[in-house]
């Protein structure tokens, strides 16, 4: 580690990488931003300038060998984590690795292990979970603001206008559900502080083969029922909403906020609001932080992989009742 902090390397010049992470790790207290590969030299180069990285790499394997180099960011498509994230394990770099972390939950198996018996940190990027406005949510409803919680609805929907995008490439893991329902899949299990005991899913499906809109309901043990609507063929919307016997929490623009002030609101009856206001943000930098904190102080993630892998539990299990015309499913 240098001067105690992270020594980042970056795999790919994905834009998610170009926009959010790589800048959140240059402007974070404990992250230094080493260099990027891409299997094009010349675009490492270019995109290593653009963004003031100090090295490029024209393939994987050579920054995978750079000694200075502590941590991977791993953004490639879906179906590439895996390979990627396992040699980057295998050569003693920690990750922080795109959501969803697998295809499915073996896959996520497969990567932890690789982590663990190479002595290194893996962690799924879902950056909304470090807001502070989703960790005041998640207390609220902890400490009972709404009552017994019965039901979360939520959505992320957006209109992808170029046919050649990866997001609609089966062979990629493309998909609604997993490039945005991941997160609504994601925030019902963590606001319920369970597993579901059965799902199902209705899809209509672009003619790549990937969903082009997914919704889906989860079923809980305890009687609570999460519904959520995902989608890469409709306008933007991001909204989660949760309610109990008490009361109501609504919150908007859910996992995107930007870096601006943000809001929530908590209702109680007809004519009882309280609007809670927390300061702006930048999401994708407390969590690099939080990553680097658990590798530079040996603590532990507070999201390991098998959350990643009990998330994709629910996502397989949400496509096969999709691709059986919503038969519900058990998990």
């Amino acid at each position: 580690m240098s001067e105690n902090k992270l020594r980042w390397g970056v795999i790919s010049t994905a834009n998610i990488g170009k926009h959010m992470v790589i800048p959140a790790i240059q402007a974070s207290r404990n992250g230094e931003m080493v260099a990027v590969a891409s299997r094009d030299p010349q675009k490492a180069a270019n995109f290593a300038a653009e963004l003031g990285i100090p090295r490029a790499y024209g393939s994987y394997e050579e920054l995978f060998e750079a000694e200075d180099i502590d941590a991977i960011y791993n953004p490639l498509p879906n179906s590439m984590h895996l390979e990627w994230t396992v040699k980057a394990a295998r050569a003693g770099k920690h990750i922080l690795c795109e959501k969803p972390l697998g295809m499915d939950a073996a896959e996520c198996q497969e990567m932890d292990a690789a982590a663990r018996e190479n002595g290194v940190r893996l962690m799924e990027a879902f950056m909304y979970r470090f807001h502070p406005r989703i960790e005041k949510v998640l207390e609220r409803v902890r400490d009972g603001a709404v009552g017994e919680l019965r039901f979360i609805d939520s959505a992320f929907t957006f209109r992808l206008r170029n046919p050649n995008n990866i997001r609609l490439n089966k062979e990629l893991g493309g998909g609604a559900l997993m490039d945005v329902g991941c997160y609504c899949v994601n925030v019902s299990r963590t606001l319920a502080g369970a597993e579901p005991v059965e799902v199902q899913a209705f899809a209509s499906w672009a003619n790549t083969g990937v969903d082009a809109h997914l919704s889906g309901t989860l079923r809980f043990e305890n009687g609570l029922v999460a519904h959520f609507d995902s989608a890469l063929d409709m306008e933007r919307r991001e909204s989660v909403l949760v309610a109990g016997t008490d009361g109501y929490l609504e919150v908007p623009s859910s996992f995107v906020p930007g870096k601006a002030d943000v809001e929530f609101s908590e209702y109680r009856g007809r004519s009882e609001k309280v609007v809670h206001t927390l300061a702006g943000t930048d999401e994708y930098q407390f969590m690099v932080e939080h990553f680097a904190d658990c590798v530079l102080n040996d603590r532990p993630l507070r999201y390991p992989p098998t959350e990643a892998a009990a998330n994709m539990r629910v996502i397989n299990a949400l496509y096969r009742s999709a691709r059986q015309d919503g038969r519900p499913v058990s998990l």
